[in-house]
């Protein structure tokens, strides 16, 4: 064999293989027919842009069952400073209002955090302070803030015993268990504990929670689903309908997604594991420590690395932007 043949044989060897990595990868892209709402990209495409606010509108009715009548939504600034130049920004996957000037936070929210509840709360107050008027004559009059939390986890920490998938609190007196604030209120839907099938949706509420829970696994339209608005939600969450930019933009997102999954899962597996061996040897409560805290470190790196910024990790591992930079 020449060596020109040789070096036609190894190309199409390279050739084959290559040709091979893209039907296997356009298999896995046509087998996920539509997007993830957990997704960063998938969720705001779906909520958070003018273009689809009906499916918004839709949602909030649903998700207040009767209590709310929004009639339209307008979208407003998502990221929002605090009072100094060092303080902790927050940004909102959405942030609305509807027609009366009530709020509207909607957080998509995949990984537990330590100090979640004390987050969602942080971040209610950014809607609160944005009302006050400047000048002597604002009588303290607020709109109503609501902080939704779509949570794709089980949210143990208070919710134990709680066999239903939806949280509402507000402010209550203690001794008379009613409602002492009703414009405060706080909403969180633990996506898992939804187990209704097709067949058992009776609500828009049941719909809209088997949209979240289950699109990106559907391989085409449940007849259940027959309203006007989730003709336009399967429209807009076809992939193969995508243009090329979107499309990247979109894989971007799942593999975001699936790195923050598998770092968590990682650093929960890894980290207890190192930490419970280093306990042993140098002190249970100090190792297990030290080694939740080495492997929590390892994992903020490895998301630096593949390009996530900075307050996104800080967020995820819940760690501040300084610990970040630090060990940059």
């Amino acid at each position: 064999m020449t060596k020109k043949t040789d070096k036609t044989v190894t190309f199409l060897i390279l050739f084959l293989n290559f040709a091979d990595i893209v039907i296997v990868s356009q298999y896995i892209v046509m087998t996920e027919r539509y997007i993830n709402p957990h997704t960063d990209f998938g969720f705001k495409r779906l909520f958070g842009s003018e273009f689809n606010k009906e499916l918004l509108i839709s949602f909030l009715n649903a998700l207040f069952r009767g209590e709310q009548d929004v009639k339209d939504v307008t979208y407003l600034n998502s990221e929002q400073l605090g009072d100094r130049a060092d303080a902790r920004r927050a940004i909102f996957d959405v942030y609305c209002e509807n027609q009366k000037g009530e709020k509207f936070i909607v957080e998509m929210q995949n990984v537990y955090q330590e100090f979640f509840k004390d987050r969602t709360i942080y971040y209610s107050t950014f809607p609160i302070r944005e009302q006050a008027q400047r000048g002597g004559n604002w009588d303290f009059h607020l709109s109503s803030v609501y902080t939704i939390g779509l949570l794709n986890f089980n949210f143990a920490e208070g919710l134990e015993e709680a066999q239903h998938w939806h949280h509402e609190v507000k402010l209550m007196e203690v001794d008379t268990k009613k409602v002492f604030y009703d414009k405060l209120t706080y909403i969180y839907v633990e996506i898992p504990k939804f187990d209704k099938t097709e067949d058992q949706l009776v609500t828009m509420y049941d719909k809209w929670m088997f949209v979240l829970k289950n699109l990106s696994v559907l391989m085409e339209r449940p007849a259940a689903l027959q309203e006007r608005v989730f003709t336009r939600l399967f429209e807009q969450a076809e992939v193969s309908k995508f243009n090329a930019q979107d499309r990247m933009l979109y894989e971007d997102s799942v593999n975001a997604y699936r790195d923050i999954i598998n770092a968590i899962n990682t650093a929960k597996k890894d980290g207890y594991a190192e930490g419970y061996a280093k306990g042993f040897a140098e002190g249970f409560v100090e190792g297990f420590a030290e080694g939740i805290k080495f492997r929590k470190v390892e994992i903020a790196r490895k998301m630096l690395r593949r390009g996530m910024a900075v307050d996104e990790v800080a967020e995820v591992m819940d760690m501040t932007i300084q610990e970040i930079k630090e060990m940059m």
